[in-house]
Formats: structure tokens, sequence, C-alpha cells
């Protein structure tokens, strides 16, 4: 989230888009209600009609997966009323935070001339050679800027004539909205690009899990920063994750493709921390206005490098860079790579912690599978899981009906792991801030803290290479590994080594500021240095006060990078540091003037996204020293048009890999998003993929309140198994009716990979989608059941595909093609 969950009550306008907030971030919408109180309105863009519906001013349905369609429609209408109404948007904020104004490569070519692909697209590789992707720069290297947004080369008119085809007809043609609801939304959610407005998008998985989910929120970035909504109260794009500390886990390298605090994973052909920085980092930028503060990542990767090697981390060894393990270049271990390279035998062991992927993973029959070719499986968790009981699993839809034990090799090892009141340690929610938990009862039994297994784990493997050694064993025995004597390993000094130290005094660093690149500062992650201080533990914080009376409770725990509340908040202000809303200022400039310029550099409010001088003097003149507000791009311009994805520097629609349309209805030959990559084809095997003849029906999945993630907790718990007992399916009345099914009957969904047994729900919440005339009809599955536990059901992930988002790898839950008949009694 660039903002907070208290701060969605400072919007004006409310686009809950991907998302049933009401039902699963309910504390998200305590905040949504206090804004609707306070006269905000709630647009809710969904395939169901959900609870957050309920309570939208307007709902706006639209088929899964047309999402582009929908918001490049949102930015036509923004972009043709500045045209003719720019009084009623913040031009100055376009045309000097965002990089609307600079000329890209004139070779660049948009998919209008490219049959619907960018220019460099290579279909053999299927993938892009991003050279005309990329700025114009004068003689001094700096970026080339048209400040009258005219010039056919800048952003701003090569995003207008992108846009230009997603007429209101298109977009509705598309995704089944109807168009007078559309251009209400539209209408509605573009009157927050006044001065002084303020409107936010919520996002949760309904965004994210297609193939061109990261466009997705690339459309919603394009359209906020027209609308000048990031870095405001009351603004942002605030992704509501799944559960507590989701947010906390990627900061600290859950994803394979990031070190702790971001920092690029290194590859093959960084073969020093000299190369891994000046090939990833370094030299980006050569505007002096310009922080570019990822050119500080030597510094980061360093003092990390220290904090896992201590004294064995030195400049003569080049800190102990070489112990990093290194990915090939480019190459892909995300979770459906991971399950095709383990159900080819090419994985022997996996530890599986506080995961379910037997029932999570998409085409999930194929990946309980693959967990046969395994010699090995670890499973922490709370009960046993659906994936530490595969080897037992149903073989089809009865669910009696297993497979043979003695057939499988894998030896499975089942931890008993803590729950989090059971345990001492921080949580970082969706607004990024870290709040510090205590032990509230101990774990039953022998159930143990994920801290004590890693620590055990650790310990056994380093005695294990003491005794006999091993391949890179300096990697394993030179880390640096003392979280006390207890039984229960420090998990202060675990945070205190995150937070980080000057390595000169001993004493913990205050700022990731100070941090330094010649081996005397160490930190566990950057972002979180200044988490844990002399000063104390700034995640166990709570004081109730809000001095900035817009939410900020800058003392109630700790909130990363440096306790800053809102991301890019010197975007809130204009050039000279007055904020552009005056009733929710952020941050504000007290400086004070004289003949002109300013006599010292003070800021109140939030913690500034740093604390330079504004860009302009008070007499209007710029100046040398300031910086421009979006620090951690190259370039110091939030990106319209973003070089850095793999798929497009702009969002363009294109379909599902399955879907009931052929074409796609752009009017262009590709109709898939070109750079995902085509599992079916490369590992055909238990990888169908359906049609429309066969499948003519829209899937999609979500979950429940009662219900948590794949479910092997609360599938335990007989309180909420009462509550929500059995697997059902979602299904307008309209379709029932086509299919002869009543509500409560025992129905079969099928797909090219697999069938799932559940109740129908037929109910109006869904409707049948109208595509240029053509009905097409929608269902929806919670995807919480398995086959262990007390409540025990088809798993709504055997129907979905092995196929991911272009950049991310994320699979396609939500938009797969289905067929729904009757079950027959026999």
């Amino acid at each position: 989230m660039t903002n907070h969950w208290i701060d969605i009550r400072n919007a004006d306008r409310i686009m809950i888009i991907g998302s049933n907030a009401a039902e699963n971030h309910p504390i998200s919408f305590k905040w949504v209600t206090k804004a609707i109180e306070q006269g905000a309105k709630l647009i809710s863009v969904d395939p169901r009609f959900t609870r957050t519906s309920s309570k939208a001013h307007i709902y706006a349905p639209l088929r899964s997966g047309t999402d582009i369609a929908f918001i490049n429609g949102m930015i036509k209408y923004v972009l043709d009323d500045m045209e003719k109404n720019p009084q009623s948007y913040n031009m100055e904020y376009v045309r000097e935070y965002t990089n609307a104004s600079f000329l890209i490569d004139p070779a660049f070519k948009l998919p209008a001339d490219m049959n619907g692909v960018f220019s460099g697209y290579n279909p053999k590789k299927r993938s892009y050679s991003k050279g005309t992707w990329s700025y114009q720069l004068d003689s001094d290297g700096i970026h080339k800027k048209d400040k009258t947004l005219s010039h056919p080369d800048c952003v701003f008119q090569l995003l207008k004539k992108h846009v230009s085809r997603y007429d209101a007809q298109t977009v509705c043609n598309i995704t089944g909205t109807p168009a007078d609801v559309y251009n209400e939304v539209c209408r509605t959610f573009a009157e927050s690009g006044k001065r002084g407005k303020a409107g936010t998008i919520m996002y949760a998985m309904g965004t994210t899990q297609h193939t061109y989910g990261t466009q997705n929120i690339r459309g919603y970035a394009i359209l906020q920063l027209l609308l000048a909504n990031m870095g405001v109260a009351g603004g942002g794009i605030n992704a509501l994750r799944g559960e507590s500390n989701v947010q906390g886990s990627t900061d600290h390298a859950i994803l394979f493709h990031y070190l702790p605090g971001y920092l690029k994973c290194p590859e093959e052909d960084d073969v020093s921390v000299d190369t891994y920085s000046r090939i990833k980092y370094e030299g980006k930028n050569k505007d002096p206005r310009s922080a570019d503060w990822w050119g500080n990542a030597r510094k980061y990767i360093v003092s990390l490098l220290k904090s896992w090697y201590g004294d064995k981390a030195t400049p003569e060894n080049d800190f102990a860079f070489g112990y990093l393990p290194k990915r090939e270049v480019g190459k892909d271990y995300s979770h459906i790579s991971l399950f095709e390279t383990m159900y080819d035998g090419d994985i022997k062991g996996m530890i599986c912690l506080g995961q379910n992927p037997a029932v999570g993973g998409p085409n999930a029959q194929k990946e309980r599978k693959a967990l046969e070719k395994l010699d090995w499986l670890v499973c922490a968790d709370l009960w046993e899981t659906d994936t530490a009981n595969f080897w037992r699993r149903p073989k089809g839809d009865d669910l009696d009906d297993t497979v043979d034990p003695a057939s499988i090799k894998t030896e499975v090892f089942l931890l008993p792991a803590a729950a989090s009141m059971e345990k001492e340690g921080s949580i970082t929610n969706s607004g990024r801030w870290s709040q510090w938990r205590y032990t509230a009862v101990h774990p039953p039994g022998r159930a143990k803290s994920d801290l004590w297994i890693l620590d055990r784990l650790f310990k056994a493997v380093s005695a294990r290479y003491k005794n006999q050694g091993g391949p890179i064993a300096g990697a394993i025995l030179d880390m640096a590994w003392d979280y006390g004597t207890g039984d229960e390993p420090d998990v202060h000094a675990v945070a205190k080594e995150i937070n980080g130290y000057d390595l000169n005094t001993g004493k913990l660093l205050p700022s990731f500021g100070i941090l330094k690149a010649d081996g005397t500062t160490s930190s566990g992650n950057w972002l979180y240095c200044a988490s844990y201080t002399e000063a104390g533990n700034m995640a166990t914080r709570r004081n109730g006060l809000d001095p900035t009376n817009i939410g900020l409770y800058p003392e109630w725990a700790w909130c990363w990078p440096v306790n800053r509340r809102i991301i890019y908040n010197r975007a809130s202000v204009d050039m000279k540091g007055r904020p552009w809303d005056k009733k929710h200022p952020v941050i504000v400039f007290k400086g004070g003037a004289s003949d002109g310029k300013y006599i010292s550099r003070k800021w109140i409010g939030d913690v500034p996204d740093g604390g330079w001088y504004p860009l302009m003097n008070p007499d209007g003149t710029l100046r040398d020293d300031a910086k421009y507000p979006f620090i951690m791009k190259p370039e110091g311009h939030a990106r319209i048009f973003g070089m850095g994805r793999v798929d497009g520097p702009l969002p363009e629609h294109y379909e599902p890999l399955e879907s009931p349309l052929t074409k796609n209805p752009m009017g262009h030959a590709t109709r898939i998003n070109p750079a995902i990559k085509l599992w079916h084809e490369v590992r055909p095997e238990n990888n169908k993929i359906g049609t429309p003849d066969e499948f003519p029906i829209v899937g999609t999945t979500y979950r429940v309140t009662e219900h948590w993630q794949a479910g092997a907790m609360t599938r335990n718990l007989p309180w909420l198994v009462e509550l929500m007992p059995d697997v059902f399916v979602e299904m307008s009345v309209e379709l029932a009716a086509e299919k002869g099914i009543k509500n409560g009957n025992k129905i079969i969904v099928t797909t090219a990979r697999g069938t799932l047994e559940g109740i129908a729900c037929v109910t109006p919440r869904f409707k049948p989608f109208k595509l240029n005339g053509k009905s097409v009809h929608q269902i929806g599955i919670p995807w919480h059941w398995g086959y262990t536990g007390l409540a025990r059901g088809s798993s709504a992930n055997c129907l979905t595909p092995h196929v991911g988002d272009a950049n991310t790898m994320i699979p396609e839950y939500k938009a797969f093609l289905c067929n729904v008949n009757k079950k027959e009694v026999v």
C-alpha cells in the first residue's frame, strides 16, 4: 500500500476493484464506511454483486479478465475531459511530477500499429527487446521534455493515442458492463482529480491473479497519476493483503527474485558487489534534481552481507558476495515453474512452511502428482495439511477412494508449528505498519515457532557441514548466527539484526540514511533500519495521539520507511511546498523566506519523502539543490510510461488464456498476453487448455470470511465448519434455468484439467454478460476445500490452469473456462 488503512477515511472517491473488501478485508471496510459517512462515494467493480457492492453507490459488473479495457476507458475519459475542462484537473502535477512530458524514442510503436504488440517483439522467443521503450536524451544525458504535452513523441500524446481506441462502447462490449453504469463510473471517479479532492483504488487478488495482473495495476497507477492521487491523503493504490503479515513476508524476501528490502536477486553475470551494483542500479540517471534512491543499493547490499556474515564479510573477499546463490539470468523460479520442475523429477526435497499447495496451487491434481517425485517433504503447520497428507489423497472425486501410499516414495515430515498468538514478534500489515505482538499462550504439546524450527534446522545443517564438509561450505559455516542460548531464539536479537548496527560503535542505527558501502554498517533489511534503535523497539509503541488530524498516528507502532506513513508524500505539495489539499495536508514546508529564498529546511506533518528544499523558491526560481518527489525512480518522476515491465510500457487488453472469445475484441491478431509462458506448449503433460466450444462458461475463484486461505486450519475448527460446511458454486438464475439446476442441487463443474463436485447456489449476484450482443455466463467457486480436516470437499484449484502473469508469474486463478451440469442421481 502506498497509503494505509486509516487513510482511506480521507478519500472522496473510492473504487474497489478485484476485491470484496467488506467480506475479506473487513477492517479496511471500517474506514471505507467512515469515508462514506463523510460524503465519499464508493464504486464496486466486480463480476459478482458482493457484500461490498451492496454498500456501494455504484456497482459495475465486469467479466473476469477485462480490467485493462475497463481502466483504459476510464483513462480515455479523463484525457478527453482534461482537454475540455483542464481547470478540473491538477495539470501542474501531471506536467511536473510524472513522465507525461518526457519524449520517447521516435521508433517506438504502439499495439494499434503493430497488430497487437509493442515495438521490439520477438514471436519466437515470446519476449520483447526494449530498445525503443526508452527516453530521448539531450547532449548531457538528461531526459528531453515537452512541458506543453503536445509533442507527438511525449508520453502524454502516446497515451492519448493508445487509449483512443477504448471508447465506452468498445469497453462495454468487452467487459459486459452496462454503458450507462460505465459512464457514471468514469464521471464519478474523475471528480477526484480536482485540487483538494482525492480518490483511492483498493485491490486484491481479483486484480493480480491474471496473465496480465501487473498491467492491471499499471493501469490503476496511470489513472491515479493523471488524477494527481498519488502521495496525497485519501489517495494511492492500496493492496489489500490476504493475511496479517503478507506485507512483512514480501519485505523480507519471500519471493524468489528479491533479497530483503526488495534488492534484486543476484544473477550469474553479477560476479561481484561492484558489477551487481553497477549493472542493476547505478548510472541510471544524469539529472541532478533526481535523488535516484536505488543508486544507494551498494550500501544496502554490503550492509546486508555484513548482517549475514559479520566479520567473515570483508573488503578482501568482496563482503562474501560470492556466497550468495546466483540464479540464471531471467530464470523463473516461481510457484508454477517450481512444480513443473518437481513434476519432471529435478527437485529432490521441499520445505513447506505455512503453505498448502495441494489446495492452493493451480492445476492442483498435477501439483499433487509432482509431490510424489520428491525424495522428502517437510511441512510445518498447525494441523495436518492436504500437502502433508498427499500420499493418501483421493484419486478423483470420491474422497474415500485414495491412492496407494505404498506406491509413493516421498518421505514426509510433519512439524507441529505455533500459531501467531503463541509466539512473540512483529507483523507488518498492508499499510506497512510493523506492530509487535507478545506471546498470549504457549503452543500446545511439541509445537514450536517458525523461528525455533529454522534455528534448529540451520544449526543441524551447520553441524553436518562442519563434520562432513560439502559444497560451498563457507556459505553456511561463515554465517553469523547468534540469537541467544535459550531454547527459543531471542526474537529481539533478530529484530535488532534486521535494523542494523554501526559496527564501529556497536550501537543500533537510527536510519538507513547512514548505511555505508565500506563494511562499517550492517542491516538485515535497509527498509527496516530505524525500526529498533537505541531508543527501543519502535514496533511496540502504542501512542494513540494524532497531531496531524488525518489519521497518521505517527507514534503508534512503526512504518517503513523511517516511519513515513504515506509514500511519495512530497507529491502532495506544489513546487513551493504548499499542499494541494489544504484540509488534509500530509506535509507542509515551513522554512520561512527572505528575499525570495528560503531561510531553512523545515517540513511538518508526515516524515517527508526526502527532506530537501521544495523544487521552487518563493520567488518562482528553480532550486538546484532540490529533488523531484518520486525518489525511487531514476528520473525522479512517476512513470505513466513504464518501461520496466516485460510485456509492454502501457497496458493493452488481452484475453485470459482460456476465454469465451476466440479473437481479441480490440481488433488485432494478438489474443493473449504475448509475453506469458505457455506451459501447455513447453510441458504439455497434464497441462490441457480448454476451448469455448467445449467449455463455454467463465469460472473464477474467491474466498469466504469463514475459511482462511487453503483451509487446513479453518476446516479443523468445528464452529467455522458449521458456518461454512460445503463447497458451493454460485451461478446466475439464467444459467441455472438453462441447465435445469435448482438451488441446493449437487452439480459437477468440469474443465480441461479436472472436475469439482459442489452444491449449487443459484443467485442474482451473478448476471449473464452481454458481449457484442451475445450472452456469456460466469460462475464463482470458493477455493478453501480439500481432502483433510472436518469439512472435506473438492478443491477449486483442480480446475485452474498452469499459466501466470508475464511479470510476477502469479497464477491465473480468476479466469478460466468450464462447464456446469447437474449431478446425475444414481
